[in-house]
């Protein structure tokens, strides 16, 4: 039986048709194994099921919505939502959402792939290694890329489960006017929760855009992106839990390689170095501002659009602090510390410079880089306005 891990319990590898041909899975160009990875994302995904297209009624509804959504976003914020044009629904499944964003989050997996590989061949190479290590050296730099494989595809499957659309993380994506939403995640959160449907589907489209608005502004961008690839790039793995899985691995026996790879985060190995932890107040200050920034909007825009704003807000509020194992574990991956706490210390700023420099002084933290609030300012609103010269 599979040890579980922080993505649950279960053995989705039986079903991945690689296992068929092991000769295969040790054939990878690069960090990352991403056939391996988008079969097990799929897998996972869908649930082994075969999973069938939005319904067309249900795409033509949430076109409308995200329409409605782009106008309203655009004139409480004063930014564009797309540098690419006008913001168009992309309504898609689990799986399809799980495909494009292994595609997405391309670059970051394969950051921390190379950083593990560099902290195992240092430590490989350090002076109390001994002549044994190195069979378990070249066995490893063979299946390295398998183990991010299995590592990505797990965390994307998991993460396609329960997503509503891009930014359930505040991960930028590619740049785009296609907003993808998950039709099918989002009817069953409102049906557990009892919530009216077509309110929920608004306050994802609300949410989605208003985001989409921020996070695709060139110099945000880029600031999150360089953050989030050197966290990722900081990793330096436990290389002794590695070599006691490695060291399980029959290559002849697939049950071997379910049995080592059934906990992703035990197979991980990853220490959060000191250069992350450096990083950390860093991203935090971005990411909390940027969500103290949407609930802001979503208060201003939602409470005039959805009548019943104040429960789904309730819902939406519970749902992202009461994240399972699994998402807790993708986030720390990230540097992505997202806990109560910090929400509330975004909505303390947003508030804070409301209170002193009103609307058009709030409007001021997208104008470019300068901007951006140092770790200090998010907990002293008025450094901040001070700092970028608002008059009173």
């Amino acid at each position: 039986m599979s040890t579980p891990g922080p993505f649950g319990g279960g053995n989705p590898f039986e079903g991945l048709p690689i296992f068929g041909d092991l000769a295969k899975m040790f054939v990878s160009q690069g960090p990352v194994h991403w056939e391996i990875a988008r079969q097990l994302a799929q897998y996972i995904a869908v649930g082994g099921t075969t999973e069938g297209n939005v319904e067309p009624l249900q795409r033509i509804r949430l076109e409308e919505l995200v329409r409605v959504a782009d106008l309203h976003v655009a004139d409480a914020t004063g930014l564009p939502t797309s540098g690419e044009g006008i913001v168009t629904a992309d309504p898609v499944g689990r799986g399809e959402w799980a495909s494009r964003t292994l595609q997405d989050y391309r670059t970051l997996l394969e950051r921390l792939a190379t950083s593990l590989a560099a902290g195992n061949a240092a430590a490989d190479d350090g002076p109390a290694a001994d002549p044994s290590a190195d069979f378990l050296g070249n066995l490893g730099q063979v299946l390295a890329p398998v183990m991010m494989g299995f590592q990505a595809g797990s965390m994307v499957g998991h993460l396609a489960q329960r997503a509503f659309g891009q930014y359930d993380l505040p991960i930028p994506r590619p740049p785009s006017s296609r907003m993808v939403v998950v039709p099918a995640n989002i009817d069953t959160f409102a049906t557990d929760w009892s919530l009216p449907v077509d309110d929920l589907r608004l306050w994802v489209c609300l949410n989605e855009v208003a985001h989409h608005a921020v996070l695709s502004r060139p110099h945000v961008r880029a600031r999150l992106e360089e953050l989030l690839t050197a966290y990722v790039s900081g990793f330096r793995p436990d290389s002794g839990g590695l070599e006691d899985r490695f060291g399980e691995l029959d290559p002849t026996d697939p049950t071997s390689f379910q049995t080592a790879f059934a906990d992703p985060e035990a197979l991980l190995g990853a220490i959060q170095s000191p250069e992350q932890q450096a990083l950390l107040p860093r991203i935090e200050a971005l990411t909390t501002v940027v969500e103290g920034y949407i609930d802001h909007v979503m208060d201003t825009v939602g409470r005039r659009l959805i009548a019943s704003y104040g429960a789904l807000s309730e819902a939406m509020k519970r749902r992202r602090v009461e994240r399972s194992e699994g998402d807790r574990f993708v986030e720390h991956l990230f540097g992505l510390e997202l806990n109560q706490a910090q929400y509330d210390r975004g909505t303390g700023f947003v508030r804070g410079v409301v209170e002193r420099a009103g609307e058009d002084g709030l409007a001021r933290l997208w104008v470019s880089a300068r901007e951006l609030p140092t770790p200090a300012e998010v907990d002293a609103p008025g450094l901040w306005i001070e700092r970028i010269d608002i008059p009173d």
